[in-house]
């Protein structure tokens, strides 16, 4: 007996090891190309793009076309970096978001970025139908276009426990589509019969990722700028009730099946973002500090980007075929049609 257990021990000591070192060189593995990425996205054409979308493309990248090593399992650092540090990413994003000043902009910005993801979220459910895709996926695409891009989809994945090649479907597929919306903008922005806080404001409605949105925003000016950023944030506040709703849906038929499980089907860094936002709008901690976290958030989320990204096998895409970029495309055009009536409502309450 002695001899088994000593036997025993020595094959766990090592295993432990190994989990250690998949943990460590995992992790380190996200965080090189995260710090890689966010120099990237200091390039000019490539600042349009985001240190976010830049993370996702490289972790697929090296996962298609770099060999894993087979002593070390990579994967449970990977892992860990696409789940708790994207999380983490989330709970301090909500430093971004000061309850105050969508406040003081008064009730056309509610108004418009609830019509905004209720339309949307609406109109790609409805695609997703007509296209027969995957609802889940669909869900996905729906929350990405109308909240707050890859932000929205880590978000809501758990709540209708999707698969993470659909997720990383998800994301990429939302930042094609906003990478050429702000593009779209950029370019067109002289022609276009806006003044500068009707621009951001359409931008700040339409565009999918924060990156898009401040890259867009640029050409009209500071004032453009702000309101972009503060229509953006709207959006980003409506993600918790949005998330709620898409709980409650997706877990009704379980909490049938499942009347003794009293847990709260909705992940708990939701409300870590909400408490983060609730702390940046009555100032309890210190700008600096914030500025530090907020650095820190993006970082988290990158890296959570390229865990994500080494998920995806070009396998996957072909398995879903083309019919999920189709609807993230058709969404997106619907969202843009909706911009007269945004510039009704703004003018009307303003």
């Amino acid at each position: 007996m002695g001899a088994e257990r000593i036997q025993e021990v020595e094959w766990i000591e090592p295993k432990k090891r190994r989990d250690y070192k998949g943990y460590g060189f995992g992790i380190l593995l996200t965080l090189i190309f995260a710090l890689v990425a966010g120099q990237i996205a200091r390039l000019p054409f490539f600042s349009i793009m985001g240190i976010m979308i830049i993370s996702i493309l490289l972790g697929a990248i090296w996962r298609n076309s770099v060999s894993m090593p087979t002593t070390v399992n990579v994967s449970l650092g990977t892992n860990f970096s696409s789940k708790f540090l994207l999380r983490a990413g989330i709970i301090l994003l909500g430093f971004r978001l000061s309850f105050a000043d969508i406040r003081n902009a008064g009730p056309s910005i509610f108004i418009i970025d609830a019509l905004v993801i209720l339309f949307t979220m609406i109109f790609i459910l409805y695609l997703g139908k007509v296209f027969r895709i995957n609802k889940k996926l669909t869900i996905l695409l729906a929350a990405g276009t109308a909240i707050c891009g890859a932000a929205a989809i880590v978000a809501v994945a758990p709540i209708i426990n999707n698969k993470k090649e659909h997720t990383a479907i998800a994301v990429s597929c939302i930042a094609v589509f906003g990478t050429i919306g702000a593009l779209f903008y950029i370019f067109l922005f002289p022609y276009l019969p806006l003044n500068e806080s009707e621009f951001g404001l359409i931008v700040g409605a339409t565009l999918h990722e924060l990156a898009h949105v401040v890259a867009a925003s640029v050409p009209g000016g500071e004032a453009a700028s702000d309101m972009a950023i503060l229509v953006k944030l709207g959006r980003v506040l409506l993600l918790i009730p949005v998330a709620l709703i898409i709980s409650f849906f997706m877990n009704k038929g379980s909490q049938k099946d499942q009347k003794n499980d009293k847990s709260l089907p909705v992940p708990w860094f939701i409300f870590g973002f909400l408490l983060m936002s609730i702390i940046n709008t009555f100032q309890l901690l210190p700008e600096k500090i914030i500025s530090y976290l907020l650095v820190l958030s993006t970082y988290f989320l990158a890296m959570g980007m390229v865990g994500l990204g080494m998920n995806i096998k070009w396998a996957d895409f072909v398995k879903v075929g083309i019919k999920p970029i189709a609807v993230a495309g058709i969404g997106f055009l619907g969202l843009l049609a909706l911009t007269p009536i945004l510039l009704f409502i703004y003018h009307l309450f303003s």
